[in-house]
């Protein structure tokens, strides 16, 4: 039987890191040891072998690694397949997870298996048999890979309702029709404001309110995300259409929806990830004073052509003399009361019954006030929610009572085409005024904006997804699924761009919505607006829409956020003004992939530049030497540099290089190293790569350098700087 010792000075709650027992006495009181044997070759939990001859011999003819290890007297119910996180157990192999580095007498220092001289992959599960073959392996995943994915557990993941439906109940069914009600107040007068926002006929907006919610229920799973049009979306379609017609916007809708969908069938929501938090800030930022920026002129009832930033505002320098003023009043009045009926939910109601301690009855007046002030609460809630559509209809009464009087004071939305939209193909084609554009044309026109305004709902969606988790994991790859297919479906009705949010999702949240049925309630709503109220929306005034938008999208600028950006790094204020700039006066897009860009250069800057320390040292044996550590991977743009700041170490003693920080190497760092060897060799100074990583130290090892002296273990390092100071050089 052979025995291993836990070390416990490096172990933390969620890992072990397990060395080999090398000397010395072994007392069970302070030390936890691992047994093996041949009667032991299970895992603790799982019915995986430990090895597969049942031995420990390391010999070239059985070519075997160990897999997993039986722990006595430590968690027993933790499976350490899992534990482990398939690294190997018999050399330190590149994992996750701690590994085990074995070193008996007389036995093979290097585990066949992950060195490539074994046909055993290094994985997390059994190793095979003798009738293991390359040729197998694959076929064998492929399989597996299949069987996963008509598993129970992936279509209840990927078709979320068949979760959450066998429990619906009666319940659930209220909470979600008063939230879906809710919303659907709420995203009516959005809707078409937002489609104006995008250059489009106002019932567009409302074509891409309701089928969005329907498949959402299906494939949604959040319960409080609220897909429909949004600020972002609206603004990126307009910046994209040049003007053609909604034909674009459909079928940016259809194209958005495919790469949402693509990219989570293949995984790739890390791309999100290269959107930093200060490009994030700077694009929102900017996005919506451009919204706003553009409503300004409904507000003050101009008419001009141009919706980017230095447009509209050249547009209203030039036309201000044709400012309307009733618009401009009753625009400006609009964003008053709609702020102020933000702040009513916020209202306290005080407790009147403070003073009524003294009468008879007292139980009964107590629980009577408390269902007064709960009842007035939830009436102040309810009128801040809908305020959007209060001051619309409001002000479309007064539209309308100004008409009976042969008056119109103000601009008007105008006729919105009535009833539901056909359900047919994305046009593939459109014609515009004498042009016919094919779809090669058509994308073309559409250019970056196939893949950015994907990109940037999945974010927003993702975002509103994590704010309204409570802590929960967020499937990121189910919802790039679910909002690829919303826009799919949402496409063959007309419907522009769309994606989840904020702000309707707080309602959501705030109603109690139960599940993502919620949706349901919200697109029966818009589809009985769209064909019963819309000669009704003829009267909404233009500059009311207006206050709209421009009251939800002044909460959405995040300037604030800047001053703790300045207070914890100031470097990332640079990407977060070049985005923010680059938006507001070039392109959104470009704002976007110029702040990604300067993240980047960042980051190719610091690979190229690692931080090199040296300073001076003594073995337990007494022995002086020179340790140099590199904080982060040898790659070809850092390879030269760390060379130079290895040369100027001092060359009395020998360096050692300590490369725990190293997670990755490429051939260009490995013809560095190759030089540095011969450099430390022509001034008769020896160089010691300590804590290099197997991977690591094989891609060195392919350059095939004149002297590699390499160790893993402080006992190890001790005894050749011994040796090294006695004259004698061993090559490990």
């Amino acid at each position: 039987m052979t025995k291993y010792k836990l070390n416990n000075n490096v172990r933390s709650s969620s890992e072990v890191t397990l060395t080999s027992y090398l000397s010395g006495s072994m007392e069970r009181k302070d030390n936890v040891f691992l047994q093996l044997s041949p009667n032991e070759s299970k895992c603790n939990v799982c019915p995986n072998s430990c090895y597969t001859d049942h031995s420990l011999s390391l010999d070239k003819s059985t070519k075997f690694g160990l897999n997993e290890l039986k722990v006595e007297n430590l968690e027993r119910d933790v499976c350490l397949c899992e534990k482990f996180n398939g690294g190997c157990k018999v050399c330190p192999s590149p994992s996750p997870a701690p590994t085990l580095t074995i070193n008996l007498e007389g036995a093979q220092k290097e585990c066949l298996s992950c060195h490539g001289t074994s046909l055993y992959p290094n994985s997390n599960n059994s190793y095979p048999g003798p009738g293991y073959s390359e040729k197998n392996n694959w076929r064998r995943g492929l399989s597996k890979q299949a069987k996963s994915c008509c598993s129970k557990k992936t279509l209840l993941r990927r078709l979320p309702i068949l979760s959450w439906l066998p429990s619906y109940s009666l319940r659930n069914g209220i909470a979600d029709a008063i939230a879906g009600l809710t919303v659907g107040l709420t995203v009516i007068p959005q809707a078409i404001a937002y489609a104006g926002v995008a250059g489009l006929p106002p019932q567009y907006g409302l074509y891409s309110s309701f089928m969005a919610c329907f498949v959402y229920t299906v494939f949604g799973s959040v319960k409080d995300s609220a897909i429909g049009p949004t600020a972002i979306a609206a603004i990126l379609t307009r910046e994209n259409l040049h003007g053609l017609g909604p034909e674009f916007a459909v079928l940016l809708a259809f194209l958005s929806g495919c790469v949402e969908l693509v990219m989570g069938i293949l995984q790739l929501g890390f791309l999100i990830d290269f959107i930093s938090g200060p490009v994030s800030v700077g694009f929102t930022s900017a996005a919506a004073i451009i919204i706003a920026t553009t409503q300004v002129k409904d507000i003050l009832g101009l008419s001009f052509p141009g919706g980017k930033f230095l447009q509209v505002w050249s547009g209203i320098y030039e036309h201000i003399g044709e400012t309307r003023l009733w618009d401009t009043v009753l625009g400006f009045s609009c964003i008053v009361v709609l702020l102020l009926l933000r702040k009513v939910k916020d209202i306290k109601i005080s407790d009147s019954s403070d003073n009524t301690s003294e009468v008879a009855g007292i139980e009964e007046t107590v629980g009577s006030s408390s269902k007064v002030r709960a009842g007035a609460s939830q009436a102040l809630w309810f009128l801040s929610t809908t305020r959007n559509i209060l001051v619309v209809l409001l002000c479309s009464a007064l539209a309308y009572y100004f008409d009976t009087k042969n008056q119109v004071p103000f601009v008007l939305t105008g006729t919105v085409k009535p009833g539901l939209p056909e359900f047919s193909l994305p046009p593939f084609s459109a014609t515009v005024g004498n042009h016919t554009y094919t779809f090669m044309e058509m994308t073309s026109t559409l250019g970056s904006a196939i893949f950015v305004v994907p990109l940037l709902s999945i974010l927003e969606n993702i975002a509103l997804a994590k704010v309204f988790s409570e802590g929960k994991r967020v499937d990121a790859t189910q919802e790039m699924i679910a909002l690829g297919v919303c826009n799919i479906v949402s496409s063959v009705v007309d419907s522009m761009p769309v994606s989840g949010a904020l702000s309707r999702g707080a309602v959501n949240h705030a109603s109690g919505v139960a599940t993502p049925a919620g949706g349901v309630y919200t697109g029966v709503l818009v589809l009985l607006a769209l064909q019963y109220f819309t000669p009704y929306f003829y009267y909404i005034p233009k500059a009311s829409l207006a206050a709209v938008i421009i009251a939800a999208v002044v909460f959405m600028m995040e300037l604030h956020v800047f001053k703790p950006i300045w207070r914890t790094k100031k470097m990332d204020i640079i990407p977060a003004v070049v985005t923010f700039a680059t938006c507001l006066l070039a392109r959104l897009e470009l704002g976007i992939v110029a702040g990604i860009a300067v993240n980047l250069l960042f980051l190719l800057y610091a690979s190229a530049r690692p931080s090199v320390r040296v300073c001076r040292a003594v073995s337990s044996d007494g022995v002086p030497y020179i340790l140099a550590t590199v904080d982060r991977a040898l790659s070809f743009p850092s390879a030269e540099f760390v060379r130079r700041a290895l040369r100027k170490a001092p060359s009395d003693a020998p360096l050692v290089l300590d490369a725990h920080h190293v997670q990755a190497a490429d051939f260009t760092a490995a013809k560095g190293i190759k030089s540095l060897i011969d450099d430390f060799h022509a001034r008769g100074q020896t160089i010691i790569f300590y804590n290099v990583k197997p991977s690591i130290a094989h891609v060195f090892r392919g350059v095939r350098p004149r002297e590699f002296l390499i160790c893993s273990h402080r006992a190890e390092l001790d005894r050749l700087l011994l040796n090294i100071t006695r004259g004698t050089k061993q090559s490990w």
